[in-house]
Parts: structure tokens; sequence; C-alpha cells
């Protein structure tokens, strides 16, 4: 089986390092393949790298975790060679 990978959103520096600690320590085959800081580059990030989970702050800069998911979930592509990934609302 392949390791998992994930994608964290957050505009918190600090808490962005702490959710990716927290994760170490209770899964650690999950492989954090990036952290952004806002919406828009989660959005770009997760259709880039297509991880398994997303792990998004609710309220970001520029775009909230909640419109950068509906927005993604429009744009990830249907005959993928992954689906849609695991969905995760940090606040």
């Amino acid at each position: 089986m392949n390791q998992p990978t994930a994608l964290i959103a957050e505009d918190e520096p600090l808490l962005a390092a702490a959710l990716q600690a927290e994760l170490a320590a209770v899964w650690p085959a999950l492989r954090v393949l990036a952290t952004v800081g806002d919406g828009h580059s989660a959005v770009t990030q997760a259709l880039a790298l297509q991880p398994d989970v997303l792990l998004f702050d609710i309220r970001m800069p520029g775009q909230t975790g909640l419109e950068a998911a509906a927005e993604l979930a429009d744009a990830w592509p249907a005959e993928g060679p992954k689906p849609f990934p695991a969905l995760v609302f940090v606040t």
C-alpha cells in the first residue's frame, strides 16, 4: 500500500507546525506534502499534488477553507488517478 499523503492549509505558522507535529505523533505513516497559508494556494497545491487528505483551516486570508474546498470539489479531475481526498476542517 502507498504511503498516505496530506496537504495542510493553515495561515498561522505556529498552528500549522503544531498540527504537523501532532499528525506525526498519531499517524507516523502520513507524509505531509506541503503546508500553505491561504485558500488559493490550497486549491493550487491540492490539484498539483493530489494528496489523500486535506486539512483546511476554515478562516484564512483571501479565500476561506470552505470556499477553497468548494472550488476544489468543482475542479478535481473526475477521471483523474485519485478520488477526491478526505477533507478535514481545522479551526
